[in-house]
């Protein structure tokens, strides 16, 4: 059997079995390919159909019964065990960047990711931000994208886990970062309270567990294998948010701004928060799920 054939048998056991995707793919069949292309050990970029001028393309090679056998065993903790795919490579990808994840952390696929390296935030940047947070860090995949889209920053990542940290000080090594990068261990923004002037942020980036309680006891089953602790929103998915975005202000500096995602959440958001100026940020997915909020605006309303 060659390699197309065993994506689109891999694609239709997926489908057959009700997967979910959402976690580093958008569909089955490239959540097949994914799976038989890192089962193999080849690179994902890997045309998978047969080319008569490229006869030792790895997609004319008929898969020996080792390489069969290891598609079978991923292919199988995938459909059984509900593992999401990026669990089982170690790895995902967000903006074209590579990231370490395992099960310490949640898969990387937030949309401010976008945001950051689109150019959106630019006409409300004076200057390049010399400070950033990235407030919930997780794996740090958002404040690693900060710091390779300003070399000259400094970004402080936090989050409330210890084991997300770990997983976030990999991934900072693994990008040549760990030198203008801090891991700050907090609930909150508890560890920031007595910050000094010249410690301000430029910027704060706050990707948050925004998940509604009902939906998070609907999860599928690929979801509920990522910790709670990062998903979970309370009753509306406000809570976190309603902890620290009063107490934020002081953390910036007067031109500083706020990227926060808040989900599909727009209308809690609104009913937490109401009167407070944000702008939403378009992107492809969506024109409401991220805001950005201005120093000066949270400094007003909640003063």
């Amino acid at each position: 059997m060659k390699l197309l054939s065993q994506v689109e048998a891999v694609d239709h056991a997926l489908v057959k079995a009700g997967v979910h995707t959402g976690q580093g793919t958008t569909n089955t069949w490239d959540e097949a390919a994914w799976l038989v292309l890192w089962a193999l050990g080849w690179p994902l970029e890997t045309a998978l159909e047969v080319n008569a001028d490229e006869p030792h393309a790895l997609a004319n090679l008929v898969l020996s019964p080792t390489q069969l056998a290891a598609i079978e065993s991923a292919r199988d903790q995938r459909i059984a065990k509900r593992v999401p795919m990026a669990y089982i490579a170690k790895e995902a990808w967000l903006q074209g960047l590579s990231f370490y994840v395992d099960e310490r952390v949640i898969i990387p696929r937030s949309l401010i990711a976008e945001v950051l390296v689109s150019g959106s935030l630019l006409p409300w940047m004076a200057t390049p931000p010399k400070r950033i947070l990235d407030l919930c860090t997780g794996n740090g995949s958002l404040g690693i994208l900060s710091a390779v889209q300003w070399p000259e920053s400094f970004v402080v990542g936090s989050d409330v886990s210890e084991p997300a940290l770990e997983v976030a000080r990999i991934n900072a090594l693994r990008h040549g970062l760990q030198a203008r990068m801090q891991w700050q261990l907090c609930d909150g923004l508890e560890a920031f309270s007595t910050l000094k002037e010249h410690e301000r942020f430029d910027l704060v980036l706050c990707n948050p567990p925004y998940v509604p309680h009902t939906i998070m006891q609907a999860l599928p089953a690929e979801f509920k294998a990522e910790p709670s602790l990062a998903l979970a929103g309370g009753p509306d998915g406000m809570d976190f948010i309603q902890t620290v975005l009063p107490s934020l202000h002081p953390l910036l500096n007067e031109h500083g701004i706020l990227v926060l995602e808040i989900g599909h959440e727009i209308d809690a958001f609104g009913k937490r928060f109401p009167g407070l100026s944000f702008v939403s940020l378009s992107t492809e997915e969506t024109d409401e799920q991220v805001l950005l909020l201005l120093a000066s605006e949270l400094k007003t309303h909640f003063s």
